[in-house]
């Protein structure tokens, strides 16, 4: 099992450390904060680049958690919560990512998630410091409401700046030019 959950942490924590570093400095084809900006705001999230500093950030550190199994259920939190958000955007699109879906974001938030609940294995910081028998049910839902809270909270406040923003596109629309 240590070794299965050390894979697991490896592929899940380094796909998102990936994932943070197209935000955060342009790599494997990412745009950076100022190209990934634009994207964010018409997601809601203004502004953009703050924003995008704020995801990579948190996705960056939370990965590092789960590759280092440092912390792991607060890792898992830090991962699951932005990827949540991040699903949100997509899920006007249905669950397939062939779709525009929210597929792999769902993916990537249950392997974190499950990661708050097992601990990250023997093979790890946490496991050098005694910690990981702590880790079972507890330590999951206590992972699982530290990452709904702020997630939530971020997915009702971009979908109320998405709604503003488009009635006052559609307002600026009917109003006759001078």
């Amino acid at each position: 099992m240590n070794t299965g959950l050390l894979l697991l942490r490896g592929v899940v924590g380094g796909l998102i450390l990936g994932h943070a570093s197209q935000k955060a400095f342009g790599l494997f084809g990412g745009g950076g904060p100022e190209g990934t900006a634009p994207m964010f705001e018409k997601w809601g999230f203004v502004p953009g680049k703050s924003m995008v500093k704020l995801a990579a950030t948190t996705e960056s550190v939370g990965s590092g958690m789960l590759l280092l199994g440092a912390g792991t259920p607060l890792g898992a939190a830090m991962v699951s919560g932005t990827l949540a958000v991040a699903a949100s955007v997509n899920a006007k699109n249905g669950l397939w990512a062939m779709k525009g879906g929210y597929e792999l974001p769902l993916l990537y938030a249950a392997g974190a998630g499950v990661l708050g609940f097992t601990g990250p294995g023997e093979y790890s910081v946490d496991g050098a410091l005694g910690l990981t028998k702590r880790y079972g049910v507890a330590s999951g839902l206590a992972s699982l409401a530290l990452a709904a809270v702020p997630a939530t909270a971020f997915i009702v406040w971009s979908q109320r700046n998405r709604a503003e923003a488009e009635a006052e596109e559609a307002n600026e629309e009917t109003v006759p030019a001078n």
